[in-house]
Formats: C-alpha cells, sequence, structure tokens
C-alpha cells in the first residue's frame, strides 16, 4: 500500500487476518478511550514469550497501523527464518492504536499524504497533536495517567513482554531507536536495514539529546536518578509506559522512521559554526511561536470549538510556554559550543545534530499553525477569512523554507514500514537471545 492505513481500515484488516488464521490471531479489546472508543490487542501465535507492540500512540504519526498489519501477517503466516517471528515460540501482542482520540482528529492524515510526494504543508494541515498531559506514553510522566495509559501498563503487567516497541514516525530526518537498556546486536541489523531502504540513519536527536550513544542512531536510556534526559520536561521518565516491562526484566524499543528525510540528519561531521546556528534556531522558534500565538489571541472569540476541546488546548499549551522550553533547553548546548570543544560526554555539535535540531525549531510554529488554519477555515465569523489569509502566508512560507534548508525526500510508505518492521524484528531476537 502506498498510503497509511486508516485506524478503521487497520481494524478491518485485523479482523480478516483472524478469520483467515482461526486459532493463530486473536482480537480482544483491552481498555477504552476517554471518549469511548475501543483500545483493540491483536494477538498472533501461541508461543510463552511474548513482544508487544504498540501503534499509534502519537495520532500524527500515522506509520504503526501500517506496520503492525505487516507485523502480524510475518507472524501468522508461521515465518520461521527468525525465532523471533516463529508462533509456537513467540505471541507477538499488537495494540492497534493507543490513542484513538487523537487519531480521529487526524483522520485527514492518511488522504493528505497519498500520492507519490506529498507536501509538508498538507501533512501539517492534518496532523494533530495532543497536549503532552493527553499523550498516553507520555501522560504519566506529568502526573496523569489516562485510560489509555492504564490499559497498557495492565497489558504490560499480565504479559510481562521481553520486549515492548513504541512505533513512531518523526516528521522530517533519519531513522532511529530509544531503548531503556542496550541491546547490543541491534546496530548492525538496523544500519544494514536502513541502508538497503535508502534512509539516513539519524546522528544525534532532539528526542535523546543527552542518551549514552553507542551506535549511529541508537540511544540507551539513562540509568534511574541521571540529570541527563531525552527532552525538556522528562525529568521523569522513569514513569512512562516505556519503562513499565523494565518491572519484569523486559526493553522497550522506541523506533522511529522518517516521513521526509534530510540532506544532513546522517553527517557526522563537526558544525562550522554551531554557537550562531543554535542562536539562529532559538530565535526562529521563538519568533514562529510568536507570529502564531498573536494570530490564536485575535481568534479566540470566533473559534468554532470550545475553549476546553483538544485543539484549543494545544494552541493554549503551546502559546503558553512551549517555544520558550524548546529554546531554553538548548542554552547548555550553546554554551558549550561558546566553551569549544568537550571531551565530558556532552552531546556532539555535528551537522546532523543541528539539522535534527532545525526540524524541532521549524515544525513547533507549523504544527500550531496548522492547527489554527484548520479552526480558522471552519470560522464562520467575518474576520476568520482575514485571519486565515495571513496565517496561510506565513504557514506556506515556512514549509517553503523548511523543505528548501534541509533538502527534504519523501520516504515511500511502503520503505518507511519495511524499515520499522524489520527493526522490530531485530530488536525481538536481540531481546529473546538469552
Amino acid at each position: 500500500m502506498n498510503r497509511y492505513p486508516t485506524v478503521a481500515e487497520v481494524t478491518e484488516s485485523a479482523r480478516r487476518l483472524v478469520s483467515r488464521f482461526p486459532g493463530t490471531g486473536r482480537l480482544r479489546r483491552v481498555g477504552t478511550s476517554r471518549a469511548g472508543r475501543p483500545l483493540l490487542m491483536l494477538s498472533v501465535g501461541h508461543g510463552p514469550r511474548h513482544v508487544l507492540v504498540v501503534a499509534r500512540p502519537h495520532p500524527d504519526e500515522p506509520v504503526g497501523g501500517a506496520t503492525a498489519l505487516a507485523l502480524a501477517e510475518l507472524v501468522a503466516g508461521g515465518d520461521r527464518r527468525s525465532p523471533a517471528t516463529d508462533p509456537d515460540a513467540v505471541t507477538w501482542d499488537i495494540v492497534l492504536c493507543l490513542d484513538p482520540d487523537g487519531a480521529a482528529l487526524s483522520e485527514g492524515i492518511e488522504t493528505a499524504t497519498a500520492g507519490p510526494a506529498p507536501s509538508l504543508a498538507s501533512y501539517y494541515r492534518a496532523a494533530f497533536r495532543p497536549v503532552a498531559a493527553e499523550q498516553p506514553e507520555w501522560a504519566p510522566i506529568v502526573g496523569r495517567p489516562l485510560p489509555e495509559s492504564r490499559a497498557l501498563f495492565d497489558v504490560i503487567d499480565d504479559l510481562r513482554p521481553v520486549l515492548q516497541c513504541s512505533l513512531h514516525n518523526v516528521d522530517a530526518g533519519g531513522t532511529w531507536a530509544q531503548l531503556t537498556r542496550d541491546l547490543p546486536g541491534l546496530a548492525a541489523p538496523f544500519a544494514a536495514s536502513a541502508a538497503a531502504l535508502g534512509v539516513p540513519v539519524q546522528h544525534g536527536t532532539y528526542d535523546a539529546l543527552y542518551w549514552e550513544n553507542p551506535a549511529p542512531g541508537i540511544h540507551v536510556l539513562p540509568p534511574p536518578g541521571s540529570t541527563a534526559r531525552p527532552a525538556a520536561g522528562s525529568e521523569d521518565i522513569g514513569l512512562s509506559t516505556w519503562c513499565a516491562p523494565q518491572r519484569y526484566g523486559g526493553a522497550t524499543a522506541i523506533v522511529e522512521v522518517p516521513l521526509w528525510a534530510t540532506a544532513p540528519a546522517d553527517d557526522p561531521t563537526p558544525h562550522a559554526d554551531p554557537a550562531r546556528a543554535l542562536r539562529a534556531l532559538s530565535g526562529l522558534v521563538r519568533e514562529g511561536g510568536r507570529q502564531v500565538t498573536a494570530v490564536f489571541e485575535r481568534a479566540r472569540g470566533f473559534l468554532p470549538a470550545p475553549e476546553d476541546s483538544p485543539p484549543v488546548r494545544v494552541l493554549e499549551w503551546m502559546a503558553e510556554d512551549l517555544y520558550d522550553l524548546v529554546a531554553d533547553s538548548w542554552g547548555p548546548l550553546v554554551r558549550q559550543a561558546e566553551a569549544g570543544p568537550r571531551t565530558d560526554g556532552s552531546p556532539a555539535l555535528t551537522t546532523a545534530g543541528i539539522g535534527a535540531l532545525e526540524v524541532v525549531a521549524r515544525r513547533q510554529p507549523l504544527r500550531a499553525a496548522g492547527l489554527l488554519l484548520r479552526l480558522l477555515h471552519a470560522a464562520d465569523a467575518p474576520a476568520a477569512a482575514g485571519l486565515h489569509h495571513e496565517l496561510d502566508a506565513l504557514f506556506t512560507a515556512w514549509c517553503t523554507d523548511f523543505e528548501t534548508s534541509l533538502r527534504l525526500r519523501w520516504v515511500p510508505v511502503p520503505a518507511q514500514v519495511e524499515l520499522q518492521a524489520r527493526t522490530v524484528v531485530a530488536a525481538a531476537e536481540c531481546a529473546l537471545t538469552p
């Protein structure tokens, strides 16, 4: 398939798989979302050891549903080329969509990204990403476990998986994996799969900026109590669903594949002037945020969504402090760059690493602008059209700058799915090896 499947299509495909492989596949409800939608888990195989796969933890990252189906087909078909996919040895338990409520607010994303070369603008116009406190994997970190979070914790406690794999997309960059403990055998097959499919391995990422980095694209969570953290605001990451398998000796792999590849993603050379670049990126995210927030404040009185709606909560959250939080988190890197080369384990300020931070700086205002444009388009107030025109001009220019500065290249959906599925199987082989 050359496009992402919708949640409904994933569910229907799972039902058909169960019918085609009676006894091998089982589909059951493991929880209910905040809005009453079912949380469904497809289990394939009857082995005593379990691999848990979590699809669509973020609704604006659509690859997981397709990867989930690919993995289910592989195991249900009795593929014994790998011990990890032998249905008599391992049971694969696949949560088909962890955030169906968020996916419902992103349901245009599958159409928007269909075709051989979708535009960045079409993606951000359709995407929805909830506030951190409403993201099921992340919510426990900020002290608000959701029904979806609790359902996943219950599944982990019941299955005690050897490995949990969380399926993610990054909007632009390269591919990488974050691990809650090192899987030393993963680096080689991961790199080989990325090379075979023409996807760059990301050297350095905002998400794991201070994590141990034993191999290109492989990042390992620091031990409990460490001050190192993947991103601003994640001091209590040990409370997340990612770390839950650790209490049973299991590990988690967060597998990221890009929608668009960036030119500098795999360039490990030292950046020519990192301090200047970081100051510019801090200014970029702050100024973009200021401009979106100014339009949002002028539109508040006539937006078609109520004040407590998820889209409005996102815009308020971003306007309150998110842009500054991101920019401020780079302060230590600026000071490091100004001080010169370091040997204390600080992250290398490479061309790839600065490129990854540029993705973050550019995408934050675009996420807010795309969401606000949808609300303005639906508003019937006379002033809405003018504000929409004003914001659309900014949005279009930002998308063009993003595409040009980082030389974006669309990664075909089949390549994204194949890379993610191969990485999951390779991680499972490592985790299952005594």
